[in-house]
């Protein structure tokens, strides 16, 4: 059974020497450091492969981690979004066999992100991890509608990555408890998945998927919270004039990764919204580390005609591994 990865973090030495360097950092930034995390992102050689051997992952689809590039102001999300996309087919081009690679898009500068597309795309680029807002600037802003039209022409899959909530809104809801805490809970325990769910739906409200109906996104989490709020979410639809309710783009533009979570139950839920085409298996590395004993246990709970397409089927397609 091949196993397919595609949500496996890496980073940049010099992006983060950039971001921390930054007026007011991204407090995200604080997870990487934790333990040997750091040590573990700046690797795409031997120790990663030999944690993919370890679990029994044949093949990762290799993502900056948060917060990218898109913190940076223009110039700079521009040269190391550049630098980054260079050394990530680098590392494909050295193990073809075991990595691919999600381009990372400089959308703090709008004019430039659709060329870094197209010609990350050209590296090898199987598709693009952005963030749900870059500054103040909404993914589903008409300014960046040329990037999302590009990746639709280029049948490049976009994954919506988690990110921290603005400043404003963390002082609104997320703070009054120590600093740990309120960093918990404004990124992995709560705020990061709120975040990228409403940047999700902002997409499907915009009217995204009537003008690009190629246009093709990865939700991680099990869908970031917004699957399990469909019910609700699908009276948005008539006020928003839009042709079809929330519910039917989720199934017909969204694929739903697992993000490390191995969760029975949380598969069973999605399964009752989404259809098993839409499935996609990612450990979340290197800040989930599934064994291959928990891999191979959260597996049997995949029905045998599914499996397959889970595992790597549907990576393999949507992607055109």
């Amino acid at each position: 059974m091949t196993l397919v990865a595609i949500e496996e973090h890496w980073m940049l030495p010099d992006l983060a020497a950039a971001l921390g360097a930054t007026p007011q950092p991204d407090e995200s930034l604080l997870l990487n450091d934790h333990g040997d995390t750091a040590e573990r992102l700046t690797d795409l050689a031997e120790g990663r492969l030999a944690v993919m051997d370890a679990q029994g992952v044949d093949v990762a689809i290799l993502s900056l981690t948060p917060p990218g590039t898109q913190a940076l102001a223009p110039a700079a999300a521009v040269r190391l979004s550049r630098a980054a996309n260079d050394t990530a087919a680098e590392a494909v081009r050295r193990h073809p066999t075991r990595f691919r690679f999600l381009s990372s898009l400089p959308l703090a500068s709008p004019e430039h992100a659709a060329d870094e597309l197209r010609r990350a795309a050209d590296l090898g680029a199987v598709g693009a991890m952005v963030y749900g807002r870059s500054g103040a600037l909404p993914l589903d802003d008409p300014a960046l509608e040329d990037v999302l039209a590009t990746a639709a022409a280029l049948h490049q899959p976009v994954f919506l990555h988690p990110q921290i909530p603005p400043d404003a809104l963390r002082a609104a809801a997320y703070r009054g408890f120590e600093p740990l805490v309120e960093l918990g809970l404004a990124t992995f325990g709560w705020g990061w998945h709120v975040e990228a769910a409403t940047a999700a739906l902002r997409l499907i409200l915009r009217g995204t998927f009537d003008r690009h109906p190629d246009l093709r996104v990865v939700l991680g989490h099990w869908g970031e919270l917004l699957l399990f709020w469909l019910d609700r979410a699908d009276s948005l639809a008539r006020i928003a004039g839009l042709r079809r309710s929330v519910s039917e783009y989720v199934r017909e533009h969204f694929w739903i990764t697992a993000s490390g979570m191995l969760n029975p139950a949380l598969l069973d839920h999605v399964r009752t919204v989404t259809t098993p085409d839409r499935l996609l298996f990612s450990t979340d590395y290197p800040f989930q580390q599934p064994s291959r004993e928990e891999i191979t246990a959260f597996l049997q709970h995949v029905g045998d005609g599914e499996r397959e397409a889970f595992t790597s089927g549907n990576a393999s397609r949507l992607f055109r591994l």
